[in-house]
């Protein structure tokens, strides 16, 4: 468990054990979100929008018969041909 102060502003230091628990650095925004039974949960909106990104594209890969960085190369490859 970990407790932090709200300053007068509406600032909290994240403590230090949060912020590697969540990747945090720098920079990053935090997203927070309330679940149905009043509990307030925080979160890394950096890695929560590549997570999400990574379920959209889910079996893409196996769908287009890509199995390695070359499949990927052909890919790209033969899209930019198509633009010519």
């Amino acid at each position: 468990m970990n407790l932090a102060r709200v300053s007068s502003n509406g600032q909290v230091t994240v403590p230090i054990e949060i912020r590697r628990s969540l990747g945090l650095k720098a920079g990053d925004k935090i997203l927070f979100f309330q679940k149905p039974n009043g509990e307030i949960v925080m979160t890394n909106a950096s890695a929560n929008a590549v997570l999400k990104a990574q379920e959209a594209f889910a079996g893409a890969a196996d769908e287009l018969n890509i199995k390695n960085d070359e499949d990927v190369q052909a890919l790209v490859d033969e899209l930019r041909h198509k633009g010519e």
